[in-house]
């Protein structure tokens, strides 16, 4: 799972162009958005996409993808799972 917390890290840098950020700079467990790393909904755009096209899973539009996106954790877990379908 550490491996695809990292990998997930990295995607988040390149999929939002986070220039100043590196992979040790995110904090595995804080959250993406509004506190730790400060992302906004269009972030959260396109890192869906992101997560879409390199890991081809589709996200849907439930409450259930909000929780996801808590943390790099739990987008992980949510991509880990969904690879085993």
């Amino acid at each position: 799972m550490q491996e695809l917390e990292e990998q997930i890290k990295d995607l988040i840098i390149e999929a939002l162009n986070l220039e100043d950020v590196t992979a040790a700079d995110i904090d595995t467990d804080a959250p993406l958005f509004v506190e730790g790393l400060g992302l906004d909904s269009i972030d959260a755009l396109e890192l869906g996409l992101a997560i879409q096209k390199r890991y081809g899973i589709v996200m849907g539009h439930s409450q259930q993808v909000r929780e996801h996106f808590m943390s790099v954790r739990s987008l992980a877990a949510f991509v880990a799972e969904t690879r085993q379908r």
